[in-house]
């Protein structure tokens, strides 16, 4: 399963008021884990940097008028993404930013039931408590030391460590499934190992075994083999 952790930077809360995406970042899980497999890129807004949308991201108009714009990259960005699962915090805020860029452009637009939020599942899990990315931080015990201004990858980077907390640890495929659904043996509160049918063959052969037999002898009636051997 191929899913996309990524993060959006902007110029404001608005796409239908004039804002823009400034930055995106993603970052490429396979059944739950990095494949070391990134996106992220800067871009031309097209427009000027308010002051409160600078103090986020520290991106300004300066910094952002060689990158492309969004039309120019567009294709590829969705190219990227694919059909992939988008993992996002407060999707709804990013797709709707995501899918006016590409209305803008001509492109179809992405469903929302691609994307997967990680807010609404901390808050579901623990509700009444803070679930801020930092809060999911200092949570979960993730470093986030180097977050001093918020960045789209870096942000992607350190929501994919978060949500594999959220769905169960950072190796999920460890988790036994106890709830008899799998069709596994035992199942529910019942569940515990099996013996084999049948017994796996020795590895050992009659040469080494002899040897070995020989070996313990050598060792005197004293020795650690010959106490275990008697009992």
């Amino acid at each position: 399963m191929r899913e996309i952790v990524m993060d959006t930077e902007t110029t404001g809360f608005e796409p239908e008021s004039g804002d823009r995406i400034v930055e995106i970042g993603g970052v490429e899980l396979w059944n739950h884990m990095p494949t070391g497999r990134t996106y992220h890129q800067y871009i031309n807004p097209e427009r000027d940097m308010p002051e409160e949308a600078f103090q986020v991201h520290g991106l300004s108009e300066e910094f952002l008028s060689d990158k492309p714009k969004f039309a120019e990259i567009g294709d590829a960005f969705v190219e990227f993404v694919g059909d992939a699962k988008l993992v996002i915090h407060n999707a709804t805020f990013d797709m709707k930013f995501i899918n006016a860029e590409l209305r803008w452009m001509g492109r179809p637009t992405l469903p929302d039931s691609q994307a997967l939020d990680t807010l609404a599942i901390a808050r579901k899990k623990f509700p009444g408590s803070p679930a801020s990315l930092d809060a999911l931080c200092r949570r979960f015990g993730i470093d986030n030391s180097s977050r001093t201004l918020h960045g789209a990858l870096l942000d992607s980077e350190i929501l994919a460590e978060v949500y594999l907390e959220l769905i169960g640890g950072r190796q999920p495929g460890l988790v036994l499934d106890t709830s008899g659904a799998s069709g596994g043996t035992g199942g529910g509160n019942d569940w515990r190992p099996r013996p084999r049918p049948e017994p796996l063959p020795p590895r050992i052969h009659a040469e080494e075994a002899e040897a070995h037999a020989k070996f313990v002898e050598a060792l005197g009636e004293g020795s650690v083999w010959a106490k275990y051997a008697a009992k």
